[in-house]
């Protein structure tokens, strides 16, 4: 179980900036407490988050890498202070531009103990979490998830009805497993946890733009397309993650039916 994963529904406008400067915008939720602003930057279709509590100005960056300097330009045009980093996890290509963000600001670095134990770097003063633990933005709640499978101390972060997934739950997608820290079992207990205990319309922001077409869906859209969520075995997920998905997927990534996945792995 997810500790304590009640949520309060607010508003969060996911405003998604690709390489060709067209931004795409919507509304998600009910009221008005923050906006989730998000830039793909770099060589490997990063999404960089920028969650903007409305109340204070204030905002946390969640995984920085690549040409920060675009976001913390978003975050000055907008007159927003970045006050806090949050990572969902420790391969490079999501911590590469923290350097950046610490020498224009004074952010507080916040991650799961776990990734930081895994991590093994030397960071100044980080807060180091455990799963069900809060963090505040101004007056938005943030609520971290540990999803190890990616990595031992993999982290979503949930804010209202939205949830940054980092490499554990892209679109129509999931992270590897056959990297340093992966782990194909821990990663189909998470998802199962996952599709079972977020609300179906809880909106899921990934760590890669892998869906050009669908940069943020529902989590009832993916119970219904994506495959890694259709396994009721370990042995099967095991199968389709670590065998069968390289083979015969590639981005961008559409919709599977359960009928599809099941049959791919000879079911």
């Amino acid at each position: 179980m997810f500790p304590d994963l009640a949520y309060v529904s607010q508003t969060a406008c996911s405003n998604i900036i690709n390489h060709s400067g067209t931004t795409k915008e919507s509304t998600l939720a009910e009221n008005n407490n923050f906006t989730i602003h998000a830039l793909e930057l770099g060589p490997m279709e990063n999404f960089i988050y920028l969650l903007h509590d409305h109340s204070s100005d204030t905002a946390a960056i969640v995984d920085p890498a690549w040409d920060v300097e675009e976001m913390l330009a978003l975050a000055d045009e907008k007159g927003i202070r970045i006050t806090d980093i949050l990572l969902t996890h420790s391969h490079h290509d999501h911590v590469n531009g923290i350097e950046t963000v610490l020498a224009h600001t004074d952010a507080q670095i916040h991650l799961l103990k776990t990734e930081a134990r895994f991590w093994g770097k030397n960071l100044v003063k980080p807060k180091l979490h455990h799963g069900g633990d809060t963090i505040k933005i101004g007056a938005t709640d943030i609520r971290v998830l540990h999803t190890p499978g990616h990595t031992p101390g993999s982290a979503c972060y949930h804010a209202g009805s939205e949830l940054i997934a980092g490499d554990t739950l892209f679109v129509f997608g999931c992270g590897r497993c056959d990297l340093q820290g992966g782990d194909p079992e821990e990663m189909f207990s998470t998802l199962k946890r996952i599709k079972s205990e977020l609300p179906g319309d809880t909106i899921l922001h990934p760590g890669h733009n892998y869906s050009p077409a669908h940069p943020t869906t529902s989590m009832d859209v993916q119970c219904e397309g994506n495959p890694f969520l259709h396994f009721d075995e370990q042995q099967d997920f095991i199968e389709y993650r670590m065998h069968v998905h390289d083979r015969i997927r590639s981005t961008p990534y559409e919709a599977v039916s359960k009928e599809e996945a099941l049959k791919s792995i000879g079911r």
